[in-house]
């Protein structure tokens, strides 16, 4: 397993409990967003990668014959199970898995999603191939994650302010990319829409136990950051405890 992965396993097992609370996973109309892109029928086998506290699985749950949840992380495949177990959901089974090398067989599901998760992998078009392999002909990639502009150097920034508040980021990706991998992958990209959600620095930045010295850098690059960046975050309060930034996301459906 790579550094990146070892590292990625250990924060979120420690963590896991904090993501199937969170209101940032847990709540908000991405989440029924997902379910109108992928109109999904009651027969379809599912697979939930990298599902972290298990709401885009449990989302699914009521609508499909059957949902698989997947995670890197034992520790947070135990939460989940225990958070969507709890709910009554009872047709959702669980398995660790690799999102770059997914133990299951060619051509098994009906619908693949990821949601907020992609930033942390290593080889992200190898996680792209690896759900157009396990998915049936005809069917559905809804991936959702963070996004950045075009511009390579704003989006390189908001790397850098990612990882410094998680160690486990890797990177995140324009449109362009996206809607690239799909298509390199043999998906057929039906939609791609953004949106934003407000962050609340702070907060945001206790979820990954950052120390105040921590949040004191992550203060320091919101208010100083460059024109292109301070456009797409939309920073406000910077460098006091109230200050809070935009996330901007994007929603991408490939069909195979």
């Amino acid at each position: 397993m790579s550094d990146i992965k070892s590292q990625a396993q250990e924060r979120f097992g420690r963590r896991a409990q904090g993501y199937v609370s969170s209101e940032n996973h847990a709540k908000g109309g991405d989440l029924e967003r997902l379910v109108e892109l992928a109109q999904p029928l009651p027969d379809w086998l599912a697979l939930d990668v990298a599902t972290g506290g298990g709401h885009t699985a449990l989302k699914f749950a009521p609508r499909v014959g059957r949902v698989i949840a997947s995670d890197l992380a034992p520790a947070m495949l135990y939460a989940a199970r225990d958070f969507i177990q709890s709910k009554g959901a009872a047709n959702v089974a669980f398995s660790a898995a690799d999102a770059e090398s997914l133990p299951f067989a060619d051509q098994t599901f009906d619908l693949v999603t990821c949601r907020i998760a992609p930033h942390h992998f290593p080889d992200v078009f190898r996680f792209v191939q690896e759900c157009a392999r396990v998915l049936k002909p005809g069917g559905l990639l809804l991936v959702q994650d963070q996004l950045v502009p075009d511009d390579d150097r704003a989006a390189r920034y908001l790397d850098a302010f990612e990882l410094l508040r998680d160690p486990s980021h890797n990177r995140i990706y324009a449109e362009y990319e996206w809607r690239g991998m799909f298509l390199d992958a043999g998906l057929t990209v039906e939609a791609a829409e953004g949106y934003a959600k407000t962050a609340e620095l702070v907060p945001w930045a206790e979820l990954q136990d950052c120390t105040p010295e921590v949040i004191e850098r992550l203060q320091v690059m919101l208010a100083q950051a460059p024109q292109a960046v301070a456009d797409w975050l939309h920073p406000a309060c910077a460098g006091t405890p109230d200050a809070t930034f935009d996330h901007r996301y994007i929603i991408i459906v490939g069909r195979k």
